[in-house]
């Protein structure tokens, strides 16, 4: 006890050393970063520029900088999309995703980014646009200039110069966009204001940055008497200036630029060297929509349109332009500057300020955590006398739970022992019903059918007993009562006789059953009991899962050095999934598929019967590539104790007994035929049910009255549903391929096949197994085991239910038309054809070449079958069909005369309504009154 109060008394102490350090580093970096945050709320402002590849845009930029050095509260965050659209808008949405406060966009294209424009508006996120528009009014202020004004201001000043007369010569380098479309609009709009003035062309020089005179250079040529060239920035101007210094005629044409931009080879440059006789000011909005974006951040008065005015920069005033601009950058270099050395001061400031706090911190939680520890080793006392008081309550309760494991096993005990003899009671019943059975069908007096049912009740007894023997044997191996009674015996012998019970299986479905073995004779000592269990139960798995024309090959091996032999089982047939192999010997696993024939005891309980030998049983198994399981026992019984075994020769008895049970359900079942000629069945019901004995007892039930189609897979099924169409669908759920609540979402989803009635026959029984087939638009649910009459019944009521509901309101086709349609190419046809017009009811161009165009036949041909099958013609027949459901709707929806009309396809109310009289002697109107009253069909 002391050794433990000294641990804990050194844990606390440690504990609150580090609390108080990570305490102390907690407050320095608080107090840091509330120092480092001044009072004013910090923003952050995201610009999405379009392209940085010209000086304009380079300018705008320069300005937002400028601009932004007086509000130190405010993060700028740029990104340079390089021309490319979808790459504007990917960083446009990373910037959404940095919880931008506000967003300035100059678009590239305004289509293209307008919808994650809208994104960024619709997320409250506040939205300026400069220069260029987006298709949409979702944005907080647009900031820019007009280039329709730029055009106008540049055609005044060119009527100015020219005093009236002369020839002129536009030029541009980006076909069809925007800027270009307005100025041009602008210019030659304006112009025609002075008719002395003649508008010659408008060419188009490629680049950006730095474009070409080519185009400039070859119409000059063979337009030597230009006067004056507007071109639509002053890089063009440049371009323009030095094809007309190529060709001697830069003295006498005067070239006006747009932009006005400082620096070299800037607008004011051009202008003050002489190249450009002016330069229109096209503002970039760079300083306008920083200011802007403050006023809307600080929720002041903005406006929503800010539209930057231009002038005329000539050799007037350009040197003034010139000086201001200069003074401006001088001007921004001194705050920057400043800006620095406050920084620098800042931080000076805010470390001193953080090292004293720290200091007195650490001070006042030092006395401060010396009186917790204090508190804490008092705590400890008392910790440690509840700990005492808990340790006895623990004692107290184990022993309590000793008794009730004693109380619980003497209870399982009594519950084995009631399984155990209610087991042996089920076997006395089911000998009872096994042996007058075996009699009867020895009798040469009983008719075929009868020998059919005792046959199937023959079958279901021995399974039934076979089910039960399998849990009477894992009972006594949970009890530890099920003894190995080994003797020496001969396992080729023995393997031979197990072999043989199932040769008669195989010849009838010609499946390729061998045994190989290079020995002739080997002794091996094991329970005969036991291991023809085994074998009986794999070779029984290995024909239910193997097709008719496979193979399934036993071979045994003898390993001298390891003293034990192999006995290998392996097959062709549908194989097993790697999660279904993983879980193959785990009791009552049952795979997707794989083990839907079984109950997932006959591997698991092989197991147990192998590890009884001291032997092991494995599997490896590939979809669709067949199964191998493998048996290992060793040949001496050293490994056995002597009280477990005993040398007896192999019970023929044990054998023949096993034999029946496991073979009996693999037998094919003699095909029963009705001796009377079949009739020709107004209905046809198919049945999906992967068990072939309650499939044929159905089929035996129901033949007499309905044909009958058989499916013994989900994906056969589906097949057959679509290729014969039936009348009604009997379905199993748990089925191989596809169960049966994906087949009849996938039939009630099918235009052809939807108005089928399907009724679920399952042995599922839980109210949710129920819930998902009705949410499937099942039509009936049905458990096993059913009652045969109910059953029957709600087979009627099903098919009476739906011919009523085909006659009277959609004009499905008549019973007697199917009736008289054997053919299934017919039936298939018409149900086709029935269906493609309803599909198209409401469609007014639809046409018989439409017809013709989907079932792929021709007019005449279409004509001829129409008339054999129907007795009418085609034009006919979907005439009918609209105004059957005219009626239905007329019925059954509150929809106007003119609603009504369109949606059954007629171009016109007025047509509809005649049409509906000359049929039905009444109006729609006076029929849709009349609704409710018995004298109306």
């Amino acid at each position: 006890m002391q050794n433990c109060y000294r641990l804990l008394h050194v844990g606390i102490c440690l504990m609150l050393r580090f609390t108080i350090a990570a305490i102390i580093f907690s407050f320095i970096i608080l107090i840091s970063s509330c120092n480092e945050n001044e009072n004013k709320k910090q923003y952050i402002v995201g610009f999405s520029q379009c392209t940085m590849v010209n000086k304009w845009r380079q300018t705008m930029l320069d300005e937002m900088k400028r601009e932004l050095a007086f509000h130190p509260e405010v993060k700028f965050v740029f990104r340079d999309a390089n021309g490319n659209t979808q790459k504007q808008t990917e960083q446009i949405q990373e910037l959404i995703n940095e919880k931008i406060d506000l967003l300035i966009v100059s678009p590239q294209e305004a289509a293209p980014v307008t919808p994650i424009v809208e994104t960024a508006y619709n997320k409250g996120i506040k939205v300026i646009i400069v220069d260029r528009r987006t298709s949409s009014q979702k944005y907080t202020a647009y900031v820019g200039g007009s280039n329709y004004e730029v055009g106008s201001t540049a055609a005044s000043f060119a009527n100015s110069i020219l005093k009236g007369k002369g020839n002129v010569l536009e030029v541009s380098d980006i076909p069809g966009s925007s800027a270009d479309i307005d100025r041009h609009n602008g210019f030659f709009t304006s112009l025609q204001q002075y008719p002395g003035i003649k508008y010659i062309s408008k060419i188009y020089e490629e680049g950006d940055e730095h474009p070409s005179n080519k185009n400039s250079t070859g119409f000059l040529k063979n337009n030597p008497d230009i006067q004056l060239i507007f071109t639509q920035n002053d890089r063009l101007a440049l371009a323009v200036y030095n094809a007309c210094k190529n060709l001697g005629i830069e003295n006498k044409t005067k070239i006006i630029g747009v932009d006005g931009l400082p620096g070299k080879n800037g607008g004011i440059d051009l202008v003050e060297k002489g190249m450009l006789k002016a330069t229109i000011l096209y503002p970039t909005g760079g300083k306008e929509a920083i200011q802007t974006a403050v006023k809307i951040l600080y929720n002041n008065t903005y406006k929503k349109e800010t539209l930057l005015t231009t002038t005329v920069i000539d050799s007037t005033n350009v040197r003034v332009m010139r000086l201001q601009d200069e003074k401006l950058s001088a001007l921004q270099n001194d705050i920057e500057r400043g800006q620095q050395k406050i920084k620098e001061q800042e931080i000076i400031t805010n470390n001193q300020s953080n090292i004293i706090f720290a200091i007195s911190v650490s001070l006042a939680l030092a006395l401060i955590f010396g009186f917790v520890l204090l508190y804490y080793l008092r705590e400890n006392k008392k910790i440690t006398a509840r700990l005492a008081l808990k340790n006895e309550e623990i004692l107290k309760q184990s022993e309590q739970l000793i008794e009730l494991g004693k109380k619980a096993n003497a209870a399982n005990e009594a519950k084995i022992q009631f399984f155990t003899k209610m087991s042996h009671e089920l076997r006395t019943p089911l000998t009872l019903i096994l042996g007058p059975v075996e009699d009867l069908m020895e009798n040469e007096k009983v008719n075929r059918v009868a020998a059919q049912s005792l046959s199937l009740i023959q079958k279901n007894t021995l399974r039934l007993l076979k089910l039960i023997n399998q849990l009477m044997d894992f009972r006594k191996i949970e009890i530890d009562k099920l003894k190995i009674n080994v003797a020496e015996n001969d396992i080729v012998s023995f393997l031979n006789q197990i072999i043989e019970a199932y040769k008669n299986i195989a010849r009838k479905r010609n499946i390729d059953l061998r045994f190989f073995t290079s020995q002739y004779f080997l002794n091996v000592w094991f329970d005969e009991t036991m291991l023809d269990k085994v074998l009986f139960n794999l070779l029984s798995n290995a024909f239910k899962f193997t097709n008719d024309n496979g193979y399934i090959h036993i071979f045994l091996e003898k390993n001298e050095a390891a003293k034990n032999i192999k006995i290998i089982i392996e097959d062709n047939g549908v194989g097993m999934s790697e999660v279904a192999v993983e879980h193959a010997f785990e009791l009552f696993y049952q795979g997707e598929h794989e083990n839907y024939r079984g109950t997932g005891l006959g591997l698991a309980l092989s197991k147990e019967l192998i590890q009884l030998h001291n032997g092991t049983i494995c599997v490896k198994s590939a979809k669709w590539k067949g199964t191998k399981f493998t048996i290992t026992i060793p040949i001496e019984n050293t490994a056995l104790n002597k009280q477990d075994y005993t040398r007896k020769e192999i019970s023929e008895t044990v054998l023949y007994d096993d034999s029946k049970v496991y073979t009996s359900e693999l037998l094919p079942d003699e095909t029963f035929q009705n001796e009377l000629t079949s009739p020709s069945f107004e209905h046809s019901i198919l049945i999906v049910e992967d068990n072939n004995d309650l499939r044929r007892f159905l089929k035996s039930r129901l033949s007499y009255t309905y044909e009958i189609i058989e499916a013994e897979n989900g994906i056969d099924a589906i097949d057959k549903a679509l290729d014969i169409v039936p009348d009604l669908i009997i379905c199993d759920i748990m089925l191989p391929g596809k169960d049966g609540f994906e087949i009849t979402h996938i039939l009630k989803t099918d235009i052809r096949t939807s108005h089928i009635p399907i009724i679920h026959l399952t042995a599922k029984t839980s109210l949710q197994s129920q819930i998902e087939g009705m949410k499937e638009l099942a039509d009936s649910y049905i458990t096993k085991p059913f009652n045969f009459k109910l059953f029957e019944q709600n087979i009627k009521s099903l098919l009476a239910n739906r011919t009523i509901l085909k006659e009277h309101f959609s004009g499905e086709i008549s019973s007697e038309l199917k009736t008289r349609s054997t053919n299934k190419t017919d039936r298939k046809f018409l149900h086709e054809f029935n269906a493609l017009i309803e599909s198209n009811i409401a469609n007014e161009k639809f046409s018989i070449d439409d017809i013709c165009r989907t079932i792929g036949l021709s007019k005449m041909q279409l004509y001829r079958k129409v008339k054999a099958l129907l007795n009418c013609n085609v034009n006919e027949y979907i005439l009918n069909k609209r105004l059957q459901k005219s009626k239905f709707m007329l019925q059954n929806e509150e929809l106007s005369i003119s609603e009504i009309a369109y949606k059954v396809g007629f171009s016109s109310p007025a047509y509809f309504s005649t049409v509906f009289k000359s049929k039905f002697n009444l109006t729609p109107s006076e029929y849709k009154e009349n609704r409710n009253t018995n004298n109306i069909r």
